[in-house]
């Protein structure tokens, strides 16, 4: 499995909103420049996070986005399916019609499992832990070029 482009950035976008979680709403265009990411591309994430209740927006002067949630409630197992859709590695771990060996086939327990361990990992992970892992970064960053 490998992430696209969408589900890297769509957590970076999480993520910079986490990181500004009780500040009140956070501009697009400053998610875009700390992230460096483009905000037309960032526009096509908003719609589907929103829809499935992780952001949240605010319209007028003092618009925004937030997240819809405490980032403690929010895992990148969310984001990810969100964005990305199955979890899964290959199409016969979650549907057994797509290959007649689905019931015999010692290959497909393996992506079940391995499937199944993505799975928890991504589900262990929420948006509070990567804020601390993210200032922990940022201030050994300050303290190597000091």
């Amino acid at each position: 499995m490998k992430l696209s482009t969408r589900g890297r950035y769509g957590v970076r976008l999480m993520l910079d909103l986490a990181l500004h979680y009780g500040e009140g709403p956070v501009l697009l265009k400053d998610i875009a420049g700390r992230q460096g990411i483009s905000e037309k591309y960032l526009w096509q994430l908003i719609n589907p996070l929103k829809k499935m209740g992780l952001i949240g927006s605010t319209r007028g002067a003092h618009g925004g986005y937030v997240l819809a949630r405490s980032p403690s409630e929010i895992s990148l197992k969310e984001i990810v399916r969100v964005l990305e859709g199955s979890l899964c590695l290959v199409d016969c771990v979650e549907n057994l019609a797509v290959c007649e060996r689905s019931q015999t086939c010692t290959s497909r327990d393996i992506w079940s499992e391995a499937s199944n361990q993505i799975s928890q990992i991504l589900e262990s992970v929420t948006l509070d832990k990567m804020v601390v892992k993210q200032r922990t970064k940022n201030q050994e960053c300050i303290e190597y070029s000091i």
